[in-house]
């Protein structure tokens, strides 16, 4: 790899956005790729495939033999809550291997004794989430129930564009979330992205199934194409 191609997928890298490095397995023929000239380029609908699957891989085209070198941003999961759920959805993410920070204010909930090995902010969102530097490819999830801690937070995963956005309740909890969340500034088309209830419709009733729903939802919206993602 030529020293201009690594500096730029360092830098690339460095700011978590993604960058495929394409290469001629006949002569060793290399390009870079970044995120903002996917659509552009010639290869998008392989470059968006194998971007979506998270893997490197080989392809044809125009006659070639390509190998595609994918470096996606680590995945980050941010729950808003550590309640019950909280305690199974942790685990399970981390062992998907997504980077997991729990926030919560309350510190009778957020304590280590409860979330051992996880990343704990006892602070309020807007104290909390700023250093996060949540992005395009972190799952935010709302499950304290409280609009006090809720609602600021899921305005702030407007803001950054989370891949996906999820929140606990009933469609009638929701439909109020929705109203108080527009009285603060959030568009329909912002109301519209929370998956809530939130979930796959599993029929999960227990904390770690209600877990498992909110984790298979999310690997359905990172990994299917836009047009089939639950």
């Amino acid at each position: 790899m030529k020293l201009q191609t690594l500096t730029e997928l360092n830098t690339e890298r460095a700011a978590r956005r993604p960058v495929i490095v394409v290469t001629d397995t006949a002569n060793g023929e290399q390009r870079l790729v970044k995120a903002a000239d996917f659509a552009a380029d010639p290869l998008r609908a392989e470059l968006a495939k194998q971007l979506r699957l998270g893997k490197s891989g080989s392809v044809e085209a125009g006659g070639k033999k390509l190998f595609l070198n994918v470096y996606a941003p680590t995945a980050r999961l941010v729950i808003i809550g550590a309640v019950h759920i909280s305690q199974a959805l942790a685990p399970l993410a981390r062992s998907l291997d997504y980077d997991v920070t729990v926030v919560d204010p309350r510190t009778a909930f957020a304590s280590p004794e409860r979330f051992p090995d996880v990343p704990l902010i006892a602070e309020w969102p807007d104290v909390a989430l700023p250093p996060l530097n949540v992005d395009h490819y972190t799952a935010f999830v709302a499950v304290t129930h409280d609009p006090k801690i809720d609602d600021p937070a899921l305005l702030h995963a407007f803001e950054r564009d989370c891949f996906y956005i999820g929140a606990l309740g009933s469609r009638k909890t929701h439909a109020k979330r929705g109203e108080r969340l527009k009285a603060q500034g959030a568009t329909d088309a912002d109301i519209a992205r929370i998956h809530a209830p939130i979930g796959l419709n599993i029929g999960a009733v227990s904390p770690s199934e209600i877990a498992v729903s909110i984790m298979a939802e999310i690997t359905a919206q990172l990994r299917l194409p836009k047009e089939s993602a639950v």
